[in-house]
């Protein structure tokens, strides 16, 4: 069927004017709900057989129901299917197909059903797909920096609070942050797929079905863990794609974090890591130009992904119950938000194995900005001092320090006992970077030994997913 056929809609009969073109092209939801269509199949076919077992359709309906639906699937999945704005949506569009196609035993393929529930059961049945998808992606995605934070576990870097140095760590433990925040986004992915999988097929319209559905048999059919508990919320519930959003929210800050790092980390002030020229682009004007595009724009989609929560937020908040018009633009932002985070972890898949740590110049970095003087307090705490009169003596030798223009490490040891007598020879191993990276010797420490402990733990969770 082509746009310019004007088709009878199955709603048709209250009517007694054609739909005005404008309202229909305004109204449509084709353009960008055809993609559940492998969903709104799926769907069919569990009701089709549920129909089947009830006795409201007998052997030889359904069987023609559900062969006429798989040739329409092989169709639209071979690009053969022609798809009609005046039939409005996906629903409307495959049934049609159907009807064309098998008869009038295609019209009773919507017996006990709405399309309020149809669409519904289809955006479930896509999300929780899309979700299962990301999962794997966030699984890999830590590998990749499980790898990386393995290979840097002895690198060290200055460490920073206010993006000033602070104190020196490694750049497997800094990865190994990264690696955290991660993981907590796959356990809020995982336990929104709980709220997801629920049926809502059979709610209908809003209020049930007079006919004798079997909605546990459908539930079972389509994966579904249980059907939903009532018929207007089954139908007018969009909770699961807005907590997907906040989900995609806080894996993008994440993201963007990273990204922030990475776009800092390569500039030439910085210069602690080299991205491969694949993930970069050059300067149409300036030939020493390297840009991170890569980085920067994961650091931009950021900021849609919130735009998306916020719309679908905005979407839900002022609806009565049950189905109304305006849940048909839930699905634009839902769909971009789960297709641009599926890129953006794409991208991090493939960029982060290929960093190469400039290590030299992060040490470098580390011996700059006094990154060892907690140290220095803390060695004289042990030796018995007080740390707040610790704190005020380190202080002072740092300003010390600064006013002639040197590191800690380049006091004599008499020099640093004018600062306290409890200072010895042994003060030098404890203002060295590896002494105070060592020092940090325990869970969630920055020793190499504390990182390696946990990229081994981590090695582990990820493989009992």
């Amino acid at each position: 069927m082509s746009d310019t056929e004007d088709p009878i809609k199955p709603w048709g009969g209250r009517f007694n004017e054609t739909t005005d073109a404008f309202v229909e092209r305004f109204t449509a939801s084709i353009e960008f709900d055809k993609r559940l269509y492998h969903h709104d199949i799926d769907g069919s076919i569990a009701h089709a057989r549920m129909l089947h077992k009830t006795g409201i359709l007998d052997s030889d309906e359904e069987q023609q129901i559900i062969d006429g639906l798989e040739s329409i699937r092989a169709d639209i999945a071979a690009n053969k299917f022609q798809w009609s704005v005046a039939l409005e949506d996906v629903h409307m569009n495959i049934e049609a197909a159907l009807t064309e196609r098998i008869g009038a035993t295609g019209k009773k393929l919507h017996t006990g059903r709405s399309r309020n529930d149809q669409i519904a059961t289809d955006i479930r049945l896509y999300v929780r797909d899309e979700i299962d998808e990301m999962a794997t992606s966030l699984t890999d995605l830590q590998s990749a920096l499980l790898g990386l934070a393995e290979r840097e576990a002895d690198t060290i870097m200055p460490g920073f609070t206010h993006l000033q140095t602070a104190q020196p760590v490694t750049f497997g433990h800094h990865l190994m942050a990264w690696f955290e925040m991660l993981d907590r986004d796959y356990s809020r992915l995982i336990d929104c797929r709980k709220r997801v999988n629920l049926s809502p097929l059979g709610a209908a319209a809003l209020a049930g079905t007079g006919f004798p559905i079997d909605r546990e048999y459908t539930a079972s059919l389509l994966g579904f863990d249980m059907p939903t508990g009532n018929s207007l919320d089954s139908v007018s519930d969009r909770d699961f794609a807005i907590e997907l959003a906040a989900f995609a929210s806080l894996l993008m800050t994440h993201l963007s974090r990273f990204s922030e790092e990475l776009v800092l980390w390569t500039s030439a002030q910085f210069d602690f890591v080299e991205l491969p020229d694949r993930f970069c682009t050059g300067s149409s004007i300036m030939p020493q130009k390297k840009n991170p595009d890569v980085p920067e724009l994961v650091r931009g989609k950021t900021g849609r992904i919130y735009g998306h929560l916020i719309s679908l937020l905005t979407l839900m908040k002022s609806q009565p119950l049950a189905y109304n018009k305006d849940n048909q633009e839930d699905k634009e932002p839902l769909f971009d938000m789960i297709d641009t985070v599926k890129d953006c972890l794409k991208a991090y898949i493939e960029l982060l194995p290929a960093i190469v740590a400039k290590k030299d110049n992060m040490y470098q970095a580390a011996l700059k900005g006094y990154a060892t003087a907690t140290d220095l307090a803390d060695y004289l705490v042990n030796k018995g001092l007080p740390f707040r009169d610790a704190h005020e003596v380190v202080g002072t030798a740092v300003a010390a320090a600064i006013e002639k223009n040197q590191a800690l490490t380049d006091f004599s040891l008499a020099e640093l006992q004018a600062f306290s007598a409890l200072v010895t020879e042994d003060v030098f191993e404890i203002l060295a970077l590896e002494g105070s990276v060592a020092a940090r010797n325990h869970i969630g420490g920055t020793a190499p030994n504390q990182v390696r402990a946990a990229i081994e733990i981590a090695k582990k969770n990820l493989a009992h997913r």
